[in-house]
Formats: C-alpha cells, structure tokens, sequence
C-alpha cells in the first residue's frame, strides 16, 4: 500500500540494521543458560510472566526472548540458531532493514500483548502456555516470511529428503491451524495473537501486479540482460546513487517491477526510490 512506501520513505534511514545479529545474540545467551543446566534461572527471572511485568520486572519484556529455538536438544539447539541466522540476514538483505524491523517488531509486541490478554482473560487461572512460548511463534513468522519470499528454497527433511520451503511453510502453518481449532482458549489467542504480524504485513506489502504477464516478461528481458558483461566494465548499476557492482562487490542489485522500464536498484534504495511512471519514461526517451 502507498501509505507504507511512503512510511518507508520517511523514516526507514532510523531502521536497524543487521536486527537478526541483535536476535541471535539474546538465543545464544538463552542457548547457554539452557545448555549449562540453568534454565530455571529462565523461567523464574526472565521469561514472559505478565503479572511480574507489572509488579515491576519490565526486563521480562526484551529477556523473554532469550527462548532459544530447536526445544532441549543441545545439537537441535545449534542448529537452529545457524538456521535462523541465516533465514535473517538473507531476508533482511532482500527486503531492506525497514522492512524487516517492522515485521520483527510487530511479531514481538504481538507476542507480549497476546501474553498479557491470556493473562486478563484467565485471571487468577493464569496459564504457563505464555511462560513457555517465548520465541516460538516468532520463529515461526520469520520462517513464514521466507517461504513467501523464497518459496522454490530447498531444504533437507531429516537431513535427507528435499523439500521446498513453500511445502515446509504450508504443512506447519496447517499445525498451527490444527491447534488454533483444537487447543485451549490460550493457545487460541496466543497463535491468533503472535502471528497477527505475518497476515497482516502480507496483506499490506504484498504486491500482486509483480504476478502480471507483463512483469514476468520484463523481469526475464532484465535477468538476460543482467547476464551479460557491460562494456562499460560492469553488469549492474543502481538507477539512483549510480553504484555498480565494481564499486563494491557485496552490493546488491535488484529489478523494480512498479517502474516502467529495466531500471535496477541497490540494496539500499530497493525499496526507497520514487517509482519510474509511464509519463517519466516518456520524457526519458524525448530527451534521448
């Protein structure tokens, strides 16, 4: 929707970046506390207990994310960490840090204010679903955010059987939905809750024109294009800080479905640029 680009215009330069190297550090903390055989210290001091928040230990609300990912299994543990690492950075990279931030943050206060309407509705019969679920609908939401964006992804099923990201992310989320008619009335507002985030950012960011056969041909006629060595000394340059891949060869480049015409952009600039209308292009060619 217009409103977010424009949102993103405004204030996505106050983004943070690299926000899943900050996630990775809290889990290895967690990790650790885990592994050493001092979870207790996790529950008691810092996991999501709304009744404690309010009675003061406002930490709970950033420490409750030091769940680590993968359940007890210390090598499960690891790998889910190098997992998730991975999922981040590759997703931050693609959709831009604002981006990003925005789907982060809304999954965490999400969780926290699912944790503390479980906590209103149940009263006194306050359910200890809250204090064990820390990050596991987070987690869930950023592998939902890949699977949409990359959804041809391949991953080895026990280490062996291939399967796409977009099959992995249809069978969990149909686990999900299994619980959400099945489970209690706090595992109804938690799942409902916590991954409110992932519906609605979809709904807001999606961008269905990208599906159109026009688009799709375009973007094949930029994908050749791009294949191919420039004699000017390099294959991509971005249409607005006119950086190239010589210049920094971490730099990367994307193509705008939005602009009329084969115009790529930075990493930076993605998702920050004003869009090429039909009429700018026209002008573009009466001065060429």
């Amino acid at each position: 929707m217009k409103w977010f680009y424009k949102l993103e215009r405004k204030i996505g330069r106050f983004a943070i970046k690299n926000l899943m190297l900050y996630l990775i550090i809290l889990y290895t903390v967690g990790t650790l506390l885990f592994l050493s055989g001092n979870q207790l210290v996790y529950y008691e001091y810092l996991c999501m207990d709304p009744g404690a928040i309010m009675h003061g230990e406002v930490w709970r609300l950033v420490t409750f994310l030091m769940m680590p990912p993968g359940g007890s299994n210390p090598f499960f543990m690891i790998l889910s960490l190098y997992i998730y690492w991975n999922l981040g950075s590759i997703i931050e990279k693609v959709w831009g840090a604002f981006r990003f931030n925005v789907y982060i943050f809304s999954g965490i206060i999400g969780t926290i204010i699912a944790s503390f309407l479980v906590y209103f509705v149940l009263g006194g019969m306050y359910s200890l679903t809250v204090m064990f679920v820390g990050t596991t609908y987070l987690n869930f939401s950023l592998f939902l955010a890949y699977a949409f964006t990359f959804p041809d992804a391949q991953f080895l099923l026990f280490f062996i059987v291939p399967i796409k990201a977009k099959y992995l992310g249809a069978i969990e989320a149909l686990v999900y939905v299994v619980l959400f008619i099945t489970g209690s009335v706090a595992d109804k507002i938690m799942i409902g809750v916590s991954l409110l985030n992932a519906i609605v950012f979809f709904l807001v960011t999606k961008d269905l024109s990208r599906l159109s056969p026009s688009n799709v041909i375009r973007r094949a006629e930029f994908k050749k294009k791009a294949s191919q060595v420039s004699l000017r000394g390099y294959r991509h340059k971005c249409a607005v800080c006119g950086r190239t891949d010589e210049d920094d060869g971490t730099l990367q480049f994307r193509f705008c479905s939005k602009c009329e015409g084969n115009y790529e952009y930075c990493e930076e600039h993605l998702y920050t640029h004003t869009h090429v209308t039909k009429e700018d292009a026209e002008r573009l060619k009466v001065k060429a």
